[in-house]
């Protein structure tokens, strides 16, 4: 597919998509919103891709949502344009490909929840991160969902109440980014760890990450007895013993593409 607003790369066993609209600090548009959704579902699909990427081009990760889409919408308009806003997040959350953010600059409102929505972050130093609605008469509803779940409670309401924004450091020591590393870094870490993931079993890859988000908010007994089911249902795949066998031998398994 032609993509006019973001990049799809492909380096190996890594997709990476690239959010491509620098002048405007990559707020999202309708078009950009849609392309986004799009790249993902293709690297999804492409068996070839066991790991995926979304970064930003120019100055900033994402700044949001493009306000110059805001007027004149009905009530049913506004629902389906925020609807298509936030659809990223049930696309990344249903992915069996886990998803990694490439953040730097400025991740706000719309660009914060989708850094929060990510299986993991890692994140330049410098980077300013905010839930900054509130401070123009609106509030960060769709980036709560995926925040609230990527820290505390508090620091959360914290974040959306106030519209402050917070450094990199701050939101590695609040739990929502893994790593903060220095800007000139930040693609060789990114890709890195993406790498690693890279050389996991696929199957494995897509099984836990399903189960993870499908186990978050049962009833703890219930979260465990659906767990142990899918651990179960791998236990009898080809690459779980094919990885039992490559470790016992001393060797570096070959998993199947998927």
């Amino acid at each position: 597919m032609s993509y006019q607003t973001v990049i799809v790369e492909r380096k190996g066993y890594v997709g990476v998509i690239t959010l491509n609209r620098p002048e405007a600090m990559n707020t999202f548009s309708s078009d950009m919103a849609r392309e986004l959704n799009q790249a993902l579902l293709e690297l999804e699909n492409d068996q070839r891709i066991r790991v995926v990427v979304v970064k930003g081009a120019g100055k900033a990760f994402s700044t949001g949502i493009d306000v110059s889409e805001f007027f004149g919408k009905s009530h049913r308009e506004y629902r389906e344009w925020v609807g298509l806003m936030e659809q990223m997040n049930n696309r990344i959350i249903s992915m069996g490909k886990p998803v990694i953010a490439s953040v730097h600059g400025f991740a706000v409102a719309n660009g914060a929840g989708l850094l929060a929505v990510c299986d993991l972050a890692v994140v330049a130093a410098g980077t300013k991160i905010g839930t900054t609605a509130i401070n123009v008469g609106l509030f960060c509803m769709g980036p709560a969902v995926p925040l609230s779940r990527s820290m505390g409670r508090k620091r959360c309401m914290e974040m959306l109440l106030t519209g402050d924004m917070i450094s990199a450091e701050t939101a590695e020591r609040w739990g929502l980014v893994n790593k903060v590393v220095p800007l000139d870094q930040l693609e060789e870490a990114t890709i890195g760890l993406a790498n690693k993931l890279a050389e996991k079993s696929p199957l494995a890859l897509q099984m836990g990450k399903q189960a993870f988000y499908g186990m978050s908010d049962m009833e703890f007994g219930k979260a465990l007895e659906y767990s142990n089911e899918v651990f179960a249902g791998l236990c009898m795949t080809e690459d779980a013993a094919e990885g039992i066998n490559a470790f016992l031998e001393k060797r570096k398994p070959n998993w199947k593409e998927r």
